[in-house]
């Protein structure tokens, strides 16, 4: 991959990762619901792997509730088809009824499908 359609690649990532924090807080999950792969999984600081159908609906359900993000830095690795964007951000949210300001590190890996849009495949979420 020559270093322009790196660069752009690495741009596009970017965009569809703030694509991703923008819906999260805007409460977006029908948008969510398309720039996710059906396979996709939130691993939680817990530990916990949730399927995105779950989150979702737990979302629209108003258990996660993002009121704002700031983003801290970010870094990205892009191989061929396949991306990983590591980001750390501040989310105002609340989880379960708890309303805090978490300090995460979402790592999450994205595909190009054959149109050439970045899905994100799974996001696994710690404390920093």
């Amino acid at each position: 991959m020559d270093k322009a359609t790196d660069k752009n690649a690495r741009d596009e990532v970017v965009d569809e990762y703030r694509a991703y924090l923008q819906a999260m807080t805007d409460g977006d999950t029908d948008a969510l619901a398309t720039m996710l792969d059906d396979g996709f999984s939130l691993t939680h600081i817990t530990g916990y792997a949730q399927p995105k159908a779950e989150w979702l609906s737990q979302m629209r359900a108003g258990q996660f509730v993002y009121h704002s993000v700031t983003e801290k830095d970010m870094t990205v690795e892009v191989d061929g088809d396949a991306a990983r964007l590591v980001g750390r951000i501040v989310t105002d949210a609340t989880v379960y009824g708890m309303h805090t300001n978490w300090r995460l590190q979402l790592s999450t890996d994205y595909a190009r499908g054959s149109d050439d849009t970045w899905t994100a495949l799974r996001t696994v979420a710690t404390t920093w």
